[in-house]
């Protein structure tokens, strides 16, 4: 509500009756005032309700108005420190454009903060935007691009996690079930229930192959995982001309973190495989590569009581290739990580950098097609890690314990799930010089 300010120099006297002469700027401020109906709804649908409505992850629903409206303050509060929605990438440095971007814009986050400064009013219901619509669970997320679920669902061993127990780990080795060899365009994985995403924590699917000579000249450390699910992930997409190759005979070995949710739950993991038609393979390969942050490996990670720790690990770029992707992956002290390139010319770029690193949240940072770094062979990839082991970190369990590497929330880790598609030198020049034409079209349309 906005309320307007008068003296009796701005009161007339009609008869018995009194008139505000109220300032045309005041009508003119009340108008400007966002609405929920009209201008809050909106960046909701589209930023929000794939988690805040009911029987999902957040903690309330944003849905209607009544949902919404008393915790207005609380909106407010997690918008402007951009703790919501969980995209924890440092703006300003870096690249920052992403196909997968879901955090608010500066004018979107001024929207929210002025509804709620302006009394958190409903507006007309006749402005409200139309009702979002979202997949039913047992549809995958992106059947309705490829025409269909995916063309080869493995599904882990199911597994049942007790009401309350410490941390469970399951990894049961799984066959694919391939006779020949198929190339990958799309990946998801997911717990097989609703109930089953209140304990999975994350899971991986590695894949387990023989591999050819080739590759293991090229160092791509064979297949490596084919994808890391966690929670506020929702798949992976290749980008044109590039797949994940899995053969015949292949085998899946899972690795899935359950925690106790005070109920008795059983649930399995499925890992759902999209493929290119047998006529049509890609080019290029890509690989998810484990990126260290910690020189020498785990073992060589102890954190100190109270202290603040950084860490940092070069990876050598022994082909050509585009980076898709950052994933950083820490623990509860975890407080941020920076990937930079040193190409061979000795230029040094910074790619990205998590600045407020959140457990809860494993987000994937996905770059957009013409962002997406490409670096030839020779390139130095730094991986760098710091973490809070204080006080002032609000998720540490316990300043005054020494940490080390381990797999339990109560340890730490320090890597990033990087995937990279090679290429040979051909390709990878023709790469940069499609990455040049499309930079001077989009200066072109800036220019315009």
């Amino acid at each position: 509500m906005t309320r307007i300010s008068t003296s009796f120099g701005g009161c007339a006297f009609a008869g018995l009756g009194l008139v505000l002469a109220i300032p045309a700027a005041s009508y003119a401020q009340a108008e400007a005032t966002p609405t929920y109906s009209k201008d809050v709804a909106p960046i909701f649908r589209e930023k929000c309700e794939n988690c805040h409505r009911p029987g999902y992850i957040a903690p309330m629903s944003l849905q209607t108005y009544a949902e919404s409206r008393p915790w207005a303050r609380s909106i407010k509060n997690r918008v402007e420190t951009r703790q919501m929605p969980p995209w924890h990438l440092d703006p300003t440095v870096g690249i920052q454009e992403f196909d997968n971007d879901r955090s608010l814009t500066r004018e979107e986050i001024d929207t929210i903060v002025r509804w709620v400064d302006g009394g958190a009013q409903q507006g007309n219901p006749a402005d409200m935007p139309p009702a979002a619509v979202f997949a039913d669970d047992d549809v995958w997320n992106f059947a309705d691009r490829f025409g269909g679920p995916p063309d080869l669902i493995v599904k882990s061993t199911p597994y049942t996690m007790p009401a309350l127990s410490q941390d469970h780990w399951w990894k049961p080795l799984v066959p694919t079930g391939l006779t020949e060899d198929r190339w990958v365009r799309a990946i998801e994985i997911r717990p097989s229930t609703v109930q089953g995403r209140k304990i999975t924590h994350h899971a991986l699917a590695r894949l387990v192959q023989e591999e050819d000579e080739a590759d293991k000249e090229n160092l791509l450390q064979g297949a490596g995982l084919l994808m890391e699910w966690a929670v506020g992930k929702q798949g992976e997409i290749m980008r044109e001309n590039s797949g994940k190759l899995v053969k015949a005979g292949s085998q899946i070995h899972w690795d899935i973190h359950y925690s106790s949710a005070g109920e008795e739950i059983t649930d399995q993991a499925e890992l759902g495989l999209y493929f290119y038609p047998k006529d049509e393979p890609p080019k290029h390969r890509q690989v998810l590569s484990i990126w260290m942050g910690i020189e020498g490996g785990p073992r060589n990670l102890l954190i100190p009581p109270n202290t603040v720790l950084s860490t940092e690990s070069n990876i050598v770029l022994r082909e050509n290739g585009r980076i898709e992707n950052f994933q950083p992956h820490m623990h509860l002290r975890g407080d941020g990580m920076q990937m930079t390139a040193i190409t061979p010319n000795g230029r040094t770029q910074v790619l990205s950098r998590v600045s407020d690193f959140n457990f809860n949240w494993h987000n994937n940072y996905v770059y957009a097609d013409h962002a997406a770094p490409l670096l030839p062979k020779g390139t130095v990839i730094e991986v760098k890690a710091w973490w809070d082991n204080t006080s002032t970190n609000r998720a540490n369990p316990d300043p005054n314990q020494w940490v080390g590497w381990g797999d339990r929330t109560v340890d730490e880790m320090a890597h990033a799930w990087v995937n990279v598609t090679y290429m040979d030198d051909e390709d990878f020049e023709a790469a940069q010089a499609e990455r040049e034409e499309v930079l001077a079209e989009l200066e072109d349309g800036d220019g315009e």
